[in-house]
């Protein structure tokens, strides 16, 4: 069992060169699951998440599990309560960012009914927006909203208010480093050129201008673009994953290290795992 670990096991390491001030941070290792598309009407969907529940769990030293948006594939309130009764099962907190497929305003699944849906199954999560933050162990994690209830799709959208409420909570954390999840990349996968035609964000220059302004932003964790893809771009990793439904199928953990007088580390790991009956 450990040599077939080993095997499909793959790792990217990083050193994160930037001037923030990391003293009070400590270690966290967390999961990024994305792309889960389930669907209650697909046996195979729910078989794959179960099983990368059932994997997460026999992990180690997991802090969370955030899942990166498209977490249905249709935005009905049946599919949002299955996924929820799978990921419940999670020995682990976890968070939710949404995707192109999870929301439509006209189909009973506004934002605020998605997110409804979330804390009426589960009391313990209480997030009340797709838009919130949270701490741990020194590292502020922000999860972004770039969807579209109204007219849904593949284009992400980062609000000019969304994006006044990152750089406010930037500046508010401007000594702790900050990792952001969202669903829509701003820096897109390499061999994308033809999808970008659908999928690729609206002006992320202006998200970029926010960026600009601070340098506490370690990492920027995404998915959409349903691949594996990482690079680093003015001290900002930008970490993409593919969705757990494509084999071989995966989900990434990241760990980021900390050391006094040192830059963060942070290594990432795409975990296969095999998908049970």
């Amino acid at each position: 069992m450990y040599f077939l670990y080993m095997k499909k096991l793959f790792y990217f390491v990083l050193f994160l060169f930037f001037s923030v001030t990391v003293a009070s941070a400590d270690n966290i290792k967390f999961v990024q699951i994305t792309d889960s598309h389930l669907s209650a009407n697909s046996d195979y969907s729910i078989r794959v998440l179960k099983s990368a529940v059932e994997d997460i769990n026999n992990q180690s030293d997991i802090s969370f599990v955030v899942f990166g948006g498209d977490n249905i594939n249709n935005p009905e309130p049946d599919d949002l309560k299955k996924f929820v009764s799978i990921i419940s099962k999670l020995n682990v907190p976890y968070y939710i960012v949404l995707g192109n497929h999870d929301v439509y305003k006209s189909h009973n699944m506004s934002k605020v009914r998605y997110f409804e849906i979330l804390r009426e199954s589960n009391l313990f999560f209480r997030q009340r927006s797709a838009n919130y933050k949270f701490v741990k162990d020194g590292f502020v994690f922000v999860t972004l909203d770039g969807a579209k209830e109204v007219i849904p799709g593949a284009t992400g959208y980062y609000r000019k208010d969304t994006l006044e409420w990152l750089d406010r909570v930037l500046t508010k954390y401007k000594g702790k480093p900050v990792v952001i999840f969202q669903h829509f990349p701003i820096e897109y996968p390499a061999g994308m050129e033809n999808r970008l035609k659908t999928h690729k964000t609206y002006k992320p220059e202006v998200y970029n201008e926010v960026l600009e302004k601070h340098n506490n932003v370690l990492a920027i964790v995404s998915g959409h673009f349903h691949v594996n893809y990482e690079t680093m771009k003015n001290g900002v990793y930008h970490i993409s994953s593919p969705s757990i439904l494509e084999m071989p199928n995966s989900y990434k953990i990241i760990d980021i290290v900390t050391t006094p007088d040192f830059s963060p580390l942070i290594y990432t790991q795409l975990r296969e795992f095999e998908v049970k009956d």
